[in-house]
């Protein structure tokens, strides 16, 4: 397969570089403290925070491992992203509100105010390891889709664009990762809607996708045990509501200028979240039917189907619209990476730098730190997405998947339940995550897929895919249970607690309790500047992919670029319209 970019191809890339560069450069002046650089001093507009929580919840994997499960296993992968829908929608009716108003600059904050001293540094000290860890396996996903489109090595691939990425994240805070979020959803969505209409027209239409598509795995391929996906379905419900209903990962919601408009984000991401798997695993299914042998087209690939996505989009993308894509989808691994750097370093600096090492540090001083340590979590991210890429048996669906079931829903338990059970002793918060540790390492080692199959007594062993959908229905099912089971019951070991204790955990329900209102923030002054600025901004990219429809291309082709430079267009006309008129009022 001829994988040359054009050279409007490598034009489209430069100029995405440099817009996102002047992102960066635009909202560093609204940085005046750390509270700016890592929440956007909880002063963003619901659309802001809402685009913001819908790019952070996928990446480059979307385009990656899960296409490669589109390809493999048809419609099935769906689910996971309608469990986020769904997640999602449980912010908005409770956990996106109660996350604001616990009126914190970091979620383990909030943790330390919940559960003490010794949680916030358990918590600090797990959180930045995983968090360094779930950034790489998405670089790794980015690396993926550049070395199937430039034919690098995966490794090389990863170190160069990890660097790009970094000198990204540095040149401005939450403010620069936000708007730089927004922009990627205007760009990503009209985009997808374009590779899904090449790659339908390609394979014959809806009728003919689902007609040729190989029947036996349309709901699921590989099965000796048919029961097994619909038992894999609701596990997975379970595990994305869990991914985005706790303390930690609904911290998103802290950038919002108030409760109403963190539940309005909420309900945005939700949307984007029906709205966007409708058309993103069209292109991997119409590949498995036109490229039934990815590994001859990608020999560089340990899993070629990783290039089902990007495949079909080389062969049917009209000149210059790769290159977008590209720089789409090189924008949806930023923000994941971004938010993840962003937060680490806010962890690092707030929970452990200020109270344990330098007490009486100034802004100044710890703006700074924040910067040095946000290169220092960069590089970290590099050297594990260059040893994921290592790994030989293992694909970047499963990978992802059984690392939130076995590493992080062992965190999330008790941070789901700590906002909704008050009475529980301090220590059972981290006494719930070094269980569920324990738990996942019995699970990874010992429950095997040959075990569980003498324990049953099966005659027929399980599918290599079933052995995968093993490991993740274990461990979300066994942690979810035990994790709930040792939380809960440390009820029984409550003991009134210091005055000092009791204080502070009555506050922090009493504010979990109390709405909070725009005015507490002063966000009202900064309202009608964030959206006149981006505003603006989404004007200049409109026009500037409206303008490439004169590239040399079939009247489609260009038809193509004028649909999504009017989207871009219109939606900046409307809110630079807004801001004009927030700032007169």
């Amino acid at each position: 397969m001829d994988t040359t970019l054009t050279q409007f191809d490598y034009g489209v890339v430069a100029f995405y570089f440099l817009f996102m560069l002047a992102i960066g450069l635009l909202f560093r002046k609204f940085i005046g403290n750390t509270s700016d650089f890592f929440r956007g001093g909880g002063q963003m507009a619901w659309w802001m925070a809402g685009s913001s929580a819908f790019m952070v919840q996928f990446s480059a994997w979307t385009f990656t491992g899960a296409a490669s499960k589109a390809y493999q296993d048809g419609l099935l992968v769906l689910v996971i992203f309608l469990g986020n829908a769904v997640g999602f929608l449980a912010n908005y009716w409770y956990f996106a509100a109660k996350c604001r108003q616990t009126r914190v600059v970091t979620a383990v904050e909030a943790m330390r105010i919940r559960f003490g001293k010794t949680a916030e540094q358990v918590f600090t000290w797990l959180q930045l390891p995983i968090g360094t860890l779930y950034a790489g396996i998405w670089l790794n996903g980015l690396g993926v889709f550049f070395s199937a489109v430039f034919g690098f090595d995966i490794a090389t691939t990863v170190l160069v664009t990890g660097l790009v990425v970094l000198i990204l994240s540095v040149t401005g805070g939450s403010w620069a990762v936000v708007a730089s979020d927004f922009m990627q959803v205007l760009v990503l969505m009209p985009i997808s809607v374009v590779a899904a209409f090449f790659a339908l027209k390609e394979v014959g239409g809806v009728g003919e996708l689902v007609e040729r598509f190989p029947a036996d795995r349309f709901w699921g391929g590989d099965t000796n045990y048919s029961t097994l996906i619909w038992i894999w379905v609701v596990v997975i419900l379970l595990k994305q509501f869990a991914s985005t209903n706790n303390l930690m990962d609904a911290s998103r919601y802290l950038c919002a200028r108030d409760s109403k408009e963190a539940r309005k984000g909420a309900l945005l991401a939700s949307a984007l979240f029906v709205i966007g798997p409708a058309v993103w695993f069209i292109p991997p299914m119409a590949s498995a039917i036109l490229y039934p042998d990815l590994g001859e087209m990608f020999p560089q690939l340990k899993k070629p189907e990783e290039a089902s996505y990007v495949a079909i989009c080389i062969m049917t993308l009209p000149a210059g619209m790769l290159g977008l894509l590209m720089s789409g989808i090189f924008a949806a691994t930023m923000s994941s990476m971004d938010s993840g750097l962003n937060r680490n370093a806010g962890i690092f600096v707030r929970n452990f730098y200020l109270p344990i090492l330098r007490p009486q540090a100034s802004e100044k001083e710890l703006l700074l730190v924040s910067k040095v340590s946000t290169v220092v979590f960069g590089l970290c991210i590099i050297v594990a997405g260059i040893q994921f890429s290592q790994l030989k048996d293992i694909g970047l669906f499963d990978l992802m998947l059984q690392f939130g079931a076995l590493i992080a829903i062992p965190m999330q338990v008790p941070l789901i339940w700590g906002i909704l059970v008050k009475k529980v002793p301090d220590w059972a918060s981290w006494v719930t995550i070094l269980v569920g540790l324990c738990v996942s390492f019995v699970i990874k080692t010992w429950m095997t897929p040959d075990w569980i199959q003498g324990i049953l007594g099966l005659d027929t062993p399980f599918s290599g895919r079933e052995g995968s959908d093993l490991s993740l229905i274990l461990g979300v099912v066994i942690n979810l249970t035990i994790g709930s089971a040792v939380y809960l019951g440390s009820t029984v070991f409550y003991k009134d607690q210091s005055e000092h204790r009791k204080k502070e955990v009555d506050d922090f329900f009493v504010s979990l309790n109390t709405p909070v209102e725009a005015s507490e923030t002063g966000s009202a002054e900064r309202d009608s500047s964030q959206g006149k600025a981006l505003g603006i901004l989404s004007m200049i990219y409109g026009g500037f992919v409206f303008l490439l429809a004169a590239i040399p291309n079939p009247l489609l082709g260009r038809l193509a670029f004028v649909f999504c430079g009017l989207v871009l267009l219109g939606i900046g006309y409307a809110l630079a319209q807004q801001g004009k008129g927030k700032a007169k009022a």
